[in-house]
């Protein structure tokens, strides 16, 4: 079972899953702030945080493990971001009971980009000569420029441990399905959000027939002056989205 968070109780429960590199713990401050009228689970997707390690991270592993987390609660309401995004998509398309889906700048689509490059940087930190997040962060610098880019990657390395709390080995090795798509068939009848970042290129306008043959009541909203990672760059917005959506459909279940 996946390693989860819990914040606030009653209403129908949202479950986040994050994406590639990142944890439960990336979530908290929004999970925090909409648990004030719902209970919300976040996760540890498998080979990364505190779950558990596994030579596969396909994405029906992946929707497998967030369905196990699920069939407990009941229906939920499922968001998922970029990697979780994909995963989210693929439980509700092979019947995971959710009544809302909230994926985050990510479509049912292979991507061409990979995040190797990333992997490489981190394996080739000498963390047994780092002793603060300070000193990981100056070494990480040449490899990776961006300062927000090293503060996510950086939220996932145990300095005491001199460890990362990802599984580096299997994320590289599954890469190719990670920016990849397994074609799973069916489709998600339910609402479900496709909210992007503005200035993200995840998903675009090509994109729209694709999620639509598979989620038909899919509807699109857009977080001005944000990138992939919209969630980190303008949380106020993106929650402020995720209560309008899940609020919207809750409103119209009792009319």
């Amino acid at each position: 079972m996946l390693n989860t968070t819990e914040y606030g109780t009653g209403g129908t429960p949202l479950v986040i899953a994050h994406g590639l590199f990142g944890s439960a713990r990336n979530w908290g401050v929004i999970a925090k702030r909409l648990s004030d009228s719902r209970r919300v689970i976040t996760v540890d997707m498998r080979n990364h945080g505190h779950s558990f390690r596994n030579t596969d991270n396909s994405y029906a592993a992946m929707a497998q493990d967030l369905d196990d987390v699920i069939r407990p609660l009941g229906t939920v309401d499922l968001l998922g971001h970029s990697m979780g995004g994909k995963a989210a998509m693929v439980a509700a398309l092979t019947g995971t009971p959710l009544r809302r889906l909230i994926v985050a700048d990510i479509a049912p689509v292979t991507y061409g980009h990979s995040q190797t490059h990333l992997i490489e940087a981190m394996r080739a930190l000498p963390l047994s000569d780092l002793h603060t997040r300070a000193q990981a962060d100056t070494a990480l610098s040449t490899a990776v420029p961006d300062p927000g880019i090293r503060a996510f990657l950086l939220q996932s390395l145990d300095i005491r441990a001199k460890e990362w709390r990802l599984n580096l080995n299997v994320l590289a090795k599954d890469m190719h399905l990670i920016v990849g798509w397994p074609d799973t068939p069916g489709t998600f009848d339910n609402p479900s959000l496709f909210l992007t970042g503005a200035a993200s290129d995840y998903v675009t306008r090509d994109h729209r027939p694709a999620i639509k043959a598979q989620f038909p009541k899919a509807r699109f909203a857009k977080l001005p002056n944000a990138g992939h990672w919209l969630h980190a760059e303008k949380p106020r917005e993106f929650e402020a989205a995720v209560r309008v959506f899940l609020d919207a459909y809750s409103v119209s279940q009792k009319t």
